[in-house]
């Protein structure tokens, strides 16, 4: 049984001109062996998100449910950024 399977992929003139100079280059030996490091990269990016998903959003969500005094407004957020922009402007 084959462990590939062949795709037709149609690109963006530009993007294909990066692949084709990726070759060129002898950065890879093949158009293919460019598209599965991308793919390689994207499962990478799509794991580090669900990743700090999982570690930090999950968690700061559940510790706001459980305890809500524990969250900021969007009005008090907003007054301490434009007083941070401030303080940063006057220190230019």
């Amino acid at each position: 049984m084959r462990s590939t399977q062949q795709f037709s992929v149609t690109l963006p003139n530009e993007m294909a001109q990066m692949v084709k100079t990726k070759v060129a280059s002898g950065e890879y030996a093949s158009e293919s062996e460019v598209i599965r490091d991308g793919l390689r990269a994207l499962l990478a990016r799509d794991r580090a998100v669900e990743n700090w998903l999982q570690s930090e959003v999950l968690p700061a969500y559940d510790a706001i449910v459980a305890n809500p005094a524990r969250g900021r407004s969007i009005a008090d957020i907003r007054a301490s950024l434009n007083a941070e922009h401030r303080l940063a402007g006057k220190t230019r």
